[in-house]
């Protein structure tokens, strides 16, 4: 299996990969403000590579559940001093986390080579046809509603089969507008739309996306769901989240989005060494 994102190429089976967070923003749920300025978040981004990720996530509007919009110019400012700053300085993939078309357009145009879009489940085609004619990675995350209206639209009849439908119908559409089959990724969406339940459903099913035969990534760093498992406030979740990494990596999930690179990489290597013995 095979990742094309632009310049990249990335061949898989092989160690999964770690995606490392950089926001900036004011209002992210567990680091808003940390690296608003784009001096500090170009540092993080360098500090994160120098870790061991493998990409470099830059995102500057939340999408916690309810976070309100953020004018387009006032993201575009946020994010653009930002990857110009490191797209000369890095030697891995960046990826804009935007759900603007306007947004991934400038940032691809400024180095970027993965579009992350919390808004696959969008009906404009506009956003795919700029993916499509950068030649971009595109991560397609199951999401029901918006980030404002999400959590009041987390009813499932079945949400491993529904959220699987939607891979296959957003592989199709994105097929449609020229996207590659091998520039895709997939996100089940942990946190997005989901309740608790949900989340703890896809996780023991991780496997079923899997076997679609796209990059499947993984994202649950420091979210709500864990504190709520574990009564553990939002700085205290690492262990939760590295739990479901490991879980993850021993299902066959090729990438993993984490604030905490470093201690994620120690987990996953650790798990992927012991699975290397099994025969």
């Amino acid at each position: 299996m095979i990742l094309r994102a632009r310049n990249f190429e990335l061949q898989f089976p092989r160690p999964a990969l770690v995606m490392g967070i950089v926001n900036v923003t004011p209002d992210s749920f567990s680091d808003g403000g940390q690296f608003a300025d784009p001096e500090k978040a170009i540092a993080h981004g360098l500090e994160l590579e120098r870790q061991g990720a493998d990409i470099i996530d830059i995102g500057g509007e939340s999408t916690r559940p309810g976070a309100l919009p953020v004018p387009e110019s006032e993201e575009l400012r946020r994010v653009m001093p930002v990857i110009s700053g490191l797209r000369d300085r890095l030697k891995v993939p960046i990826s804009i986390d935007t759900m603007k078309p306007a947004v991934a357009e400038s940032a691809l145009a400024a180095g970027a080579a993965i579009v992350n879009d919390v808004a696959a489940n969008r009906h404009d085609d506009r956003m795919w046809r700029i993916v499509a004619g950068a030649g971009a990675g595109y991560v397609c995350l199951h999401m029901r509603g918006t980030p404002q209206t999400m959590q009041t639209e987390a009813v499932y009849t079945d949400v491993v089969r529904e959220v699987k439908e939607f891979f296959f119908d957003r592989i199709r559409r994105l097929n449609d507008c020229g996207v590659g089959f091998d520039q895709i990724i997939l996100d089940p969406g942990i946190g997005f739309g989901k309740q608790v339940e949900h989340n703890l459903r896809l996780l023991g099913a991780l496997g079923t996306f899997v076997e679609l035969e796209r990059p499947v990534l993984l994202g649950v760093s420091r979210k709500s769901f864990i504190g709520k498992v574990t009564n553990a406030p939002v700085e205290a979740r690492l262990p939760g989240a590295l739990a479901c990494a490991c879980l993850a990596v021993a299902a066959g999930v090729q990438i993993v989005r984490v604030h905490e690179v470093a201690e994620t990489i120690q987990a996953i290597r650790m798990i992927e060494a012991i699975l290397c013995t099994k025969s």
